[in-house]
């Protein structure tokens, strides 16, 4: 039976390794995305209203370090929620754990049943993992949540704003080294290409169709170019 667990049931029981670096390296294109959109939209407005470079790298530069500001701010906020919601369950499971062994002890089993072990063999593990570690097999199986890697906000906060100042990057120098006449097109087509390969890296990360994930990435960067160069033309003042 031993045998039996080890070699073929343990694959049932073992959390994907990468979930949480790739949960990381999602938020981390994602971020970058928003990086991209966001200063593209700007700049190429700015740039339809003025031919200045002073005036479209000063609001460049401002609209990364708000952007970059909030996306930090706003994941630190999110984060230290999740991180506080952790927290709080860890604390209920202990309780329980303290208070009512042999009730968590057979819901530690159900649990292993329904990832399709056989009741005997799911008893037989449950056991087993709590004699070895009762907090961490339970706060594993029933949470999903290791209390020694708790999410951290700060490094959430840093990682989304180092993202987006990354992403922002591309269409505010791409716009600043070219000449006025190929500013906006060739700022265009660098911004969907671009948006083309974050679209792609996020789809391959969470599985998804890569073809439909892409083309509403760049469908939607292209409409907000679209949106403030419309709005940058409307409000032309070339002698800026």
């Amino acid at each position: 039976m031993i045998k039996e667990i080890s070699e073929v049931d343990i694959e049932k029981l073992q959390k994907p390794n990468h979930a949480v670096k790739l949960n990381w390296l999602r938020a981390a294109v994602l971020g970058a995305n928003d990086g991209i959109v966001s200063i593209a939209g700007l700049v190429i407005g700015v740039a339809a209203a003025t031919e200045s470079t002073s005036v479209i790298i000063a609001s460049g530069i401002a609209g990364i370090i708000a952007g970059s500001i909030s996306m930090a701010a706003g994941e630190y906020v999110s984060v230290s929620s999740q991180r506080d919601t952790e927290k709080a369950l860890l604390e209920k499971e202990r309780e329980e754990l303290a208070n009512h062994p042999e009730e968590e002890m057979q819901e530690l089993a159900k649990i292993y049943q329904h990832k399709g072990l056989s009741k005997k063999t799911a008893e037989i593990v449950a056991k087993e993992l709590t004699a070895h570690d009762p907090v961490k097999a339970h706060f594993d199986a029933e949470l999903g949540i290791d209390p020694n890697n708790l999410t951290n906000p700060w490094h959430a906060a840093i990682a989304s704003a180092a993202s987006f100042l990354v992403g922002a990057i591309i269409p505010l120098i791409t716009i600043i080294i070219l000449p006025i006449s190929l500013r906006t097109p060739v700022t265009f087509i660098s911004v969907l290409l671009a948006l083309a390969i974050t679209g792609t890296i996020s789809a391959k990360i969470g599985g998804a169709n890569i073809l439909k994930a892409t083309t509403r990435v760049v469908a939607g960067g292209a409409l907000a170019m679209i949106v403030t160069y419309s709005i940058g033309r409307f409000f032309n003042v070339k002698g800026l």
